[in-house]
């Protein structure tokens, strides 16, 4: 049973997620600092630290609750075509991921400014929501190259998933090297088509 010290301590960690997530919905990862955070949730610096190790830790959790978002905004995509080929349910999911990123961008982008190295002490609960997120391509993908290995199938899984993060980025920010807005759906499909239909034996 939590003491009552550590219910103020869970209630002060949820009270900060929920104030820098609606920071960082509006002026990016940057803008989560101490002292303005802890004005907002009416506590001292101290007490941030007392809840979470450092201010990536709160981006961390942020960043947790975007996965789910995410997670589900591409499930959501799915409902009613499990019928589909894999092709059609990959691009299905990669519209979703682009409106999710178009509708939240610095949210989004939150999920991959924050700097992490692969010797990182990263939680459990992180991996498991990206491993969550992942999970929806596996799937259509071990449809599209049934004689790939397990390790394969999830680099394939990881190429394709860059491969449409990179047009999603170089679309919504108008990247000299991008497309306008209206095309990057196109491309999308013409890209995940051009790399997995016809590739089953």
């Amino acid at each position: 049973m939590a003491t009552k010290a550590q219910e103020r301590r869970n209630s002060l960690r949820e009270k900060l997620i929920e104030i820098a997530e609606a920071q960082i919905e509006e002026n990016g990862a940057k803008a989560i600092q101490a002292r303005p955070l802890a004005q907002a949730a009416g506590c001292s610096v101290g007490a941030i630290y007392n809840a979470f190790g450092d201010l990536q830790d709160i981006v961390m959790a942020v960043n947790g609750r975007t996965f789910a978002k995410l997670g589900r905004h591409v499930a959501a995509a799915l409902e009613g075509k499990e019928a589909l080929p894999p092709t059609e349910r990959l691009i299905a999911m990669s519209y979703a991921y682009l409106e999710y990123a178009g509708e939240h961008p610095r949210l989004w982008r939150a999920l991959f400014d924050l700097r992490m190295s692969t010797d990182m002490d990263v939680p459990p609960w992180y991996l498991a929501e990206l491993a969550h997120l992942f999970s929806y391509i596996d799937g259509p993908v071990r449809e599209c190259f049934p004689d790939l290995e397990a390790e394969d199938v999830s680099l394939m899984t990881r190429a394709l998933f860059s491969s449409v993060h990179g047009i999603v980025l170089l679309g919504l920010e108008n990247r000299i090297s991008g497309v306008p807005r209206e095309q990057v759906r196109r491309m999308i499909a013409m890209v995940l088509r051009s790399a997995t239909e016809n590739k089953k034996t």
